[in-house]
């Protein structure tokens, strides 16, 4: 299978294999008017399989929210097709408005003007934690 290089963009590299649909989701690629190419379980000497998300385009990424659906993704920035920066993401020690409190007696789900704010409680589990109530809730990525 032959991918073209991308001149201008972004590449997420190192996405758990199998959860590549999930970012291309989040990141609405559908809806981009650019080229966008997704590849899914790629051969990886470090991982086994990984899928590979190609943005032929410039394009502002919540990079938190990308660590918190898979926090060993790589972000690649290309520029005239020469990769001018590489970030490699993790869980992020807060998240505002990306997960929600699920019970029902914490203030956020009465009072739907203030964020939904967690914290990162356990790096090893994934578990962050209502800053409002305590309830805590686990990172999808490493269910």
């Amino acid at each position: 299978m032959n991918i073209d290089s991308i001149h201008s963009g972004i590449v997420l590299d190192h996405i758990t294999a199998g959860r590549g649909m999930d970012v291309y989701r989040f990141l609405k690629l559908d809806e981009l008017d650019c080229p966008v190419a997704y590849m899914r379980n790629v051969r990886s000497g470090a991982k086994g399989r990984k899928d590979i998300i190609k943005i032929d385009a410039e394009l502002n990424v919540d990079l938190d929210v990308l660590g918190y659906i898979d926090p060993g993704i790589t972000v690649n920035i290309i520029r005239d097709g020469v990769v001018v920066e590489k970030k490699k993401l993790s869980l992020p020690e807060h998240l505002i408005n990306v997960i929600h409190c699920k019970n029902p007696r914490c203030i956020t789900t009465v009072e739907s003007a203030l964020d939904q704010h967690f914290i990162l409680k356990d790096r090893t589990h994934g578990l962050y934690r209502c800053m409002f109530c305590d309830a805590e809730r686990k990172s999808k990525a490493l269910r």
